[in-house]
């Protein structure tokens, strides 16, 4: 069994207690135009008496958020997300709900709103959890009866129809399930692609056309589910790696297959047509990857991928740095052409999850550096820009916040978590878009540290939210 110190010591370790707190000191000032809710996910294990075969992407979910408006910081709350396991541990019953296949998980990997609605969404199985506007756990959710089984880690929404698209995976089915979710909040298709092994699908990728399916070499392992490990999935050489296009209206029988190198992948900036072709831009980890311990031999890197389905063909060309992970867009162009995105630079990222035990001694503890760097790519001029925090000042996923709903693609703010050392708590980092690299436009101080963790969502209020 694998053993993974890092996921619960130094950034990653658990926050103990859940903290509402209100009207929040600011430096500098909040843009009147953000009125809503900056949410982020991340696993903050509860009640773990052995980090021994621990992994980090198994830690129970914990959502933090801020509400942003008029200028103020009116809340922040961190809640965990009240599966059966979690509520009874903190002594509370549980809701109950639709749970598929008794995968009942307190989601970890991402929250969205969707129909006016909060999730907390992960892959594999589960299903997603809806939250209410503070964070408060409603229960398991399969949209009405319309979810046949599990869902997604990483959703996608249509800008121009509002349609909210997702591509799930089980170990107990041979297919991948394309979802889709009209605006309403009701599911209204799912698409079955058959494939082999149990391909790990953490992502996709999205297009006018056709939704982009990965199907990589990091498949189920039996073997390792029998050996206990919490994440049966390793590296599988006699799976071929390819990319398909399933046309948006197609059916399974529709999908182009294409060969791709091998590699995995886990995030996807974005995707679009262009002219026969489709563009790819994705973090992608080149050969081998070892699921159980996140590790590579090679760093990953921003790539581009042009697929040429009449050809057969897939050309790859480097548009990005090494070590870079969390890529995001603007979400009003996803399944457009973009020219902006933001990703966040990880320098040891190959090293930051190799297994290590206290027995190996303090060496084998030691915390490579993490990330304290934000970066923004103009993949029109092909410039990169740097945003610099302090060394121990860590900082995840960069969000990207319109100033309007009609601004340009540019027009807008940065949102993230950074950890400020010298309050040993968290502080919400925005970030001017268009003065990237210059002095945030205002830090919203928290009151405690946020641990390192996932993805998450900028939320704008609907009028309902305003009271």
């Amino acid at each position: 069994m694998s053993t993974d110190i890092r996921a619960v010591e130094g950034a990653f370790a658990p926050v103990r207690e859940e903290v509402t707190a209100f009207d929040l000191p600011v430096t500098g000032r909040i843009p009147d135009q953000l009125n809503g809710r900056y949410l982020r996910n991340g696993p903050n294990p509860l009640g773990l008496e052995d980090p021994a075969g621990h992994h980090l992407f198994v830690g129970d979910g914990m959502v933090h958020g801020v509400r942003l408006r008029d200028g103020r910081a009116e809340w922040y709350r961190n809640r965990w997300v009240r599966s059966q396991r979690v509520a009874e541990r903190l002594g509370e019953v549980w809701k109950g709900g639709p749970v598929h296949a008794g995968m009942d998980f307190a989601p970890n990997t991402h929250v969205i709103g969707h129909a006016g609605r909060t999730f907390a969404i992960v892959e594999a199985g589960s299903r997603p959890y809806e939250l209410g506007y503070e964070l408060d756990t409603l229960g398991p959710c399969d949209f009405d009866g319309g979810l046949p089984g599990g869902y997604t880690a990483h959703t996608k929404l249509d800008p121009v129809t509002g349609e909210l698209h997702a591509v799930a995976y089980f170990f107990g089915w041979q297919y991948l399930q394309h979802i889709v979710i009209d605006a309403a909040g009701r599911v209204v298709r799912t698409t079955d692609v058959p494939v082999a092994d149990g391909p790990m699908v953490h992502d996709f990728a999205l297009t006018e056309r056709y939704v982009v399916l990965y199907d990589l070499p990091v498949t189920f392992s039996m073997d390792a589910a029998a050996a206990g490990e919490r994440l049966p999935y390793q590296w599988n050489d006699d799976h071929p790696p390819r990319v398909g296009l399933l046309p948006r209206d197609g059916s399974a029988a529709d999908v182009r297959w294409l060969e791709v190198e091998p590699c995995f992948v886990f995030h996807t900036l974005n995707a679009y047509d262009e002219g026969g072709r489709v563009v790819v831009d994705t973090v992608r980890y080149p050969g081998r990857f070892d699921a159980l311990r996140l590790h590579s031999a090679e760093q990953p890197v921003l790539d581009r991928w042009t697929l040429d389905p009449a050809g057969g063909s897939v050309r790859t060309d480097r548009i990005g740095g090494a070590s870079e992970e969390f890529p995001r867009v603007d979400e009003r162009t996803v399944s457009r052409p973009h020219r902006y995105g933001y990703t966040a630079l990880i320098p040891d990222l190959v090293d930051l999850f190799t297994p290590g035990t206290a027995d190996e001694g303090p060496s084998a503890l030691a915390t490579p550096d993490l990330g304290n760097e934000l970066v923004k790519y103009d993949l029109l001029r092909g410039t990169r820009e740097v945003h610099r925090l302090g060394r121990e000042a860590y900082v995840g996923e960069g969000v990207f916040a319109p100033r309007s709903p009609d601004a340009a693609e540019d027009d807008g703010y940065v949102l993230a978590f950074a950890h400020n050392p010298e309050r040993d708590a968290a502080d919400l980092l925005i970030l001017s878009a268009q003065d990237f690299t210059g002095a945030p436009v205002a830090r919203v101080h928290l009151p405690r540290r946020i641990p390192l963790g996932f993805h998450g969502s900028w939320i704008p209020d609907q009028p309902d939210d305003r009271a």
